[in-house]
């Protein structure tokens, strides 16, 4: 028999949270947020005898930060899909409206447009860190409220989508698979600092060009969802079960 198809929704949930980790403010600043978090120094990140021996800081705070913005977005999926289902009345004049916004995001994004309310800076500054692992999550819930205008665009476009659909667990997958895209490389990065900027130095003669793609990106998930395709290729894969052939 053939299980449930692949949600295509989920995958770019997922990909979106991706682009938001690269995007031009929020990738600079990763090593600064997990010296934060950790309360450890640059060298003791990066220095191979010293992040052995406090590893288990660096596991532990970073998980509670990535649990703290974790908890905002899915909170923020499970609202926008509460929302949505009160207005089920004009559901297909909320995805429209919302498929032509993420186009304007998208636009935006590029650098094709100025969008005057998403070049705001609403950033929540917390002058020193509150003391020990509850600290790391409420810098964790800090960063989720309030980080716009780079992860507001790509984080508005997976909130509109989930607005959209037929259930509250479904704002909640979609969010979770959007913190996953952010939270997975983040870990990735506290654990490997050193590496990541060296990467990182070679990455930035890019910033410009992930923008694009990310405005890319966007302007084709807008139209999907404003097609309705987005749905239909869903539940096109579902009905088939492609690639997921599990046995009788």
């Amino acid at each position: 028999m053939f299980a449930q198809g692949p949600d295509v929704s989920l995958f770019i949930a997922f990909a979106a949270g991706l682009l938001s980790f690269v995007s031009p403010c929020v990738l600079p600043l990763v090593p600064s947020y997990i010296t934060y978090i950790t309360g450890l120094t640059l060298e003791e990140l990066t220095s191979e005898t010293e992040r052995a021996r406090v590893r288990g800081v660096i596991i532990v705070n970073s998980l509670l930060f990535i649990a703290g913005f974790s908890s905002v977005f899915i909170a923020f999926g499970a609202s926008a899909s509460l929302v949505g289902q009160l207005l089920t009345t004009y559901q297909d004049f909320i995805r429209k409206l919302g498929g032509a916004l993420i186009v304007l995001f998208g636009l935006y994004v590029m650098g094709v447009l100025k969008i005057k309310f998403l070049m705001n800076e609403m950033r929540v500054h917390l002058k020193s860190r509150p003391a020990g692992y509850v600290g790391s999550v409420l810098v964790g819930v800090a960063f989720a409220a309030g980080w716009t205008p780079c992860v507001g665009p790509i984080l508005g476009t997976i909130l509109v989508y989930a607005s959209t659909t037929d259930s509250m667990l479904t704002g909640v997958k979609l969010l979770a698979s959007y913190s996953l895209g952010i939270g997975l490389p983040l870990f990735i990065t506290a654990l490997a600092v050193d590496s990541f900027l060296n990467y990182f130095k070679k990455l930035r003669g890019y910033m410009y060009g992930i923008s694009v793609a990310s405005g890319i990106f966007l302007v084709l998930v807008g139209v999907l969802i404003y097609t309705n395709s987005l749905t239909l290729l869903t539940s096109t894969l579902e009905q088939h079960g492609i690639g997921w052939y599990i046995g009788q």
